[in-house]
């Protein structure tokens, strides 16, 4: 297995660095490391730079993609990676902590046959002092928006294999094959569509070899659920329903 991660990012150089450290410091070693610059108007690129010369043992690339969106820069990151050798890729983003034996979990999820797989999505306690309801809030949202996607019409189609599962962008793995047998994520910018979403539907409609595990555990920013706020949160997640001024929140 050849297995690659890509970190789509845009101005991100006061997060990236965590990132890329916790990804040294995984129990499996055994992987590659391709970070798409979407753009940044910060110093993103040379705290990636840096950070490889300073971690010689991390396999680290840099690839720029300039169309901006997150759907385009996954896109771009993981056929980079497909066109390289990867037979595997996981995704995270740059504001994002996988858990240490994160690469152990998506890699055993593989053996046991699965093509596409996710994991149990955490709040990051580093950022903020975040108070004990903080510290539930972000797993409550989630899974308020995997029930809603259950019974959400655009999930609904007799055409998919299997049922919905939510599988959030900062944490999922997908077989080469299966990624370009769906068309991979659409090249979209965040704000127009959810580019998980649409990958998984794509997905339904070829296997039902996808699913969740719970060692496969990555802990995400709150920062996106401070600025909007728990209602305004739902609703970007519920089709965008809330449409904030800033998306990109830093």
């Amino acid at each position: 297995m050849d297995l690659w991660v890509v970190i789509p990012a845009y101005d991100e150089e006061r997060s990236i660095g965590a990132t890329l450290r916790r990804l040294s410091e995984q129990t499996d070693a055994d992987f590659t490391v391709v970070v798409v610059d979407n753009a940044s108007t910060d110093g993103t690129v040379e705290v990636v730079r840096a950070f490889g010369d300073e971690h010689p043992k991390l396999d680290l690339r840099i690839v720029h993609e300039p169309q901006k969106g997150t759907g385009a820069a996954a896109d771009t990151g993981i056929r980079h990676a497909l066109a390289a050798g990867a037979t595997h890729v996981a995704r995270t983003d740059a504001d994002c902590l996988p858990d240490h034996g994160w690469i152990e979990a998506v890699k055993r999820a593989f053996d046991d046959g699965l093509e596409m797989v996710s994991g149990p999505l955490r709040p990051r306690t580093d950022e903020f002092k975040l108070k004990l309801w903080e510290r539930r809030l972000l797993p409550a949202v989630v899974g308020v928006a995997a029930t809603f996607g259950r019974f959400r019409p655009g999930n609904q189609d007799p055409l998919y294999l299997g049922p919905y599962v939510m599988m959030p962008g900062c944490n999922v793995a997908i077989s080469g094959d299966l990624y370009e047998r769906a068309g991979g994520f659409p090249r979209t910018r965040i704000e127009d569509v959810h580019e998980d979403r649409a990958l998984v539907n794509r997905v339904r409609k070829l296997t039902t070899a996808y699913g969740l595990r719970k060692d496969m555990t990555v802990y995400g920013s709150v920062r996106r659920l401070r600025a909007y706020g728990l209602v305004g949160t739902l609703g970007w997640y519920a089709d965008h329903r809330y449409k904030p001024d800033i998306v990109d929140i830093r």
